[in-house]
């Protein structure tokens, strides 16, 4: 048994914001010096990342993120805030048809990563989905400008390197398949 202090102790955690996406917590702490301070972060639920791999083509989608203002490529992904306790591979497969109508005999966990885990306590998963079929998707209001395209592994990494594909988790889960031998060109 150990008795070491912990590094930072929650004293008190308040709510400062809510909406049905994420909370805005404001805790009270205390650090392992005996110091004590406030830490503010937003609490979201987990999403899930889906790479939906063709064996040749790459499908990601592209809508307005309202934050930076811009229209972005990205794979698949999302969370279903009516259901944030989702089994994570049902969120994948869900979430899969959802945005590109897309469906998946296979759909595999390669990777879980933290997109700012200094600002929130968000996690996502990282899926591979192969052997596909095409049928409707079921965009949502919110993605109704949702455009969906497939392109070569090539062509994926020159817009990386371009600037034209910025999304994080994007980048993230492209370079772990790659990593893993899941992904060549």
């Amino acid at each position: 048994m150990s008795d070491a202090k912990p590094d930072i102790e929650s004293i008190d955690s308040r709510v400062v914001y809510e909406n049905k996406w994420m909370k805005v917590r404001e805790d009270s702490i205390r650090r392992r010096d005996g110091s004590s301070g406030i830490y503010g972060f937003v609490d979201k639920p987990d999403f899930a990342v889906i790479m939906p791999f063709d064996g040749e083509r790459l499908y990601l989608v592209q809508q307005f993120r309202y934050p930076i203002g811009q229209r972005q490529w990205e794979f698949p992904q999302g969370s279903w805030e009516e259901d944030p306790d989702a089994d994570p591979e049902e969120l994948a497969r869900g979430e899969l048809v959802e945005e590109t109508g897309l469906s998946a005999e296979r759909v595999e966990r390669i990777g879980q990563l933290f997109p700012l885990y200094g600002t929130a306590n968000q996690s996502y998963r990282i899926f591979l989905a192969t052997g596909l079929s095409q049928g409707p998707s079921r965009l949502s209001l919110e993605e109704q400008d949702l455009v969906v395209a497939s392109f070569s592994v090539d062509q994926v990494e020159a817009m990386i390197l371009s600037g034209e594909l910025r999304d994080a988790a994007t980048v993230a889960a492209l370079s772990i398949a790659k990593l893993r031998g899941l992904i060549v060109r």
